[in-house]
């Protein structure tokens, strides 16, 4: 009897089974027709920083190529405030449908956390890594007026002024900033944060003498070369092919200081595998070409091709990097 019994019911798994594996496989071709359709609309590209500031100017050199290779507009907003929250937030609760991308830098997902406890949104569970962009660097520079030369006459100078000196940055826990925390802790002196939103308004501040120093993850490096302010050192483990003379804050004696970020593209949790894969082909193909190359270059950055895992696993590694400064300094978002 209880082999009898034992049929309808193995008969009804496998039909269940069945059933489950033919609409798996209705769903996945869905989902195929829909990227090869893709896009068929505008794309949306929310900039979670001001105008003028690396991630704007990075989003808006991709989405140009975009338009022309996918045949509709890739169109930036920006959504600044709240250390990138703000425009995070209108990511994750727009439509998972791959019409609405986020261009952010890394620490808006591995920093943020930490920084802002009352988010209102999860950025590790409710954004899914598209493709990376570009790798950030940051500058030491400072005003030109400021009595120092290199990188050892300035923490010399800081030393004798302690508390007397501000730095810039764009904003609670972006890469500056924490650059500017490590500066401070490696070399053992004392200077105040200024938080903007965003790079371009403290560039302007650095410009106009209202702070002293910045590290600039590249917006200003024309300003360095017309001699309007001063380059000190590269806060990176190797120099910058622009400033080939500069040496990196590791080699003046910060030793390990790097402070690099990784910019690029997110999606709200859930928008379809095949469109994801899509979007990091193409965007990988304008992020390997020479002209992107070039342009980069000129910022002071690098191309920075990943596949949406490797660019995760970016974002990992900064949470370890910089977890422990964060709770040391007592960086917390403003």
């Amino acid at each position: 009897m209880s082999i009898i019994q034992s049929l309808p019911r193995n008969l009804f798994q496998r039909r269940a089974l069945a059933l489950g594996l033919v609409l798996a496989g209705c769903l996945g071709g869905i989902g195929i027709a829909q990227a090869q359709n893709y896009p068929t609309k505008p794309v949306k590209v929310i900039v979670n920083f001001p105008p003028g500031g690396v991630a704007d100017q990075v989003a808006r050199s991709i989405t140009m190529s975009l338009s022309e290779t996918m045949g509709q507009p890739f169109v930036v907003e920006n959504k600044a405030g709240a250390g990138g929250n703000i425009g995070g937030e209108a990511a994750v609760r727009s439509p998972a449908d791959g019409y609405t991308l986020l261009m952010t830098s890394g620490g808006m997902v591995s920093i943020n956390p930490a920084i802002y406890p009352k988010m209102t949104f999860d950025p590790v569970k409710d954004l899914t890594p598209v493709a990376a962009a570009a790798r950030v660097l940051v500058y030491l520079e400072v005003k030109p007026d400021l009595p120092v030369k290199d990188a050892k006459e300035f923490i010399a100078y800081l030393k004798a002024n302690p508390g007397k000196l501000s730095y810039g940055s764009p904003g609670n826990g972006s890469s500056p900033h924490l650059a500017g925390e490590l500066f401070k802790e490696k070399a053992q002196v004392d200077a105040v944060h200024v938080p903007y939103r965003g790079a371009a308004p403290a560039m302007q501040d650095l410009m106009g003498g209202q702070i002293d120093f910045m590290f600039d993850p590249g917006i200003g490096l024309q300003n360095v070369k017309a001699g309007k302010l001063r380059l000190l050192a590269i806060g990176s483990m190797k120099r910058s092919p622009l400033f080939p003379d500069v040496p990196t804050l590791d080699e003046m004696g910060l030793k390990d200081f790097t402070a690099d970020t990784y910019f690029g593209f997110y999606a709200p949790t859930g928008t379809p595998a095949a469109i994801i894969e899509k979007l990091n082909t193409e965007i990988n193909k304008v992020v390997r070409s020479d002209a992107f190359r070039d342009r980069l270059l000129n910022m002071g950055g690098e191309p920075a091709p990943m596949t949406p895992k490797e660019f995760g696993d970016k974002a990992h590694e900064d949470t370890e990097r910089f977890g422990k400064l964060i709770h040391d300094r007592h960086i917390m978002g403003g």
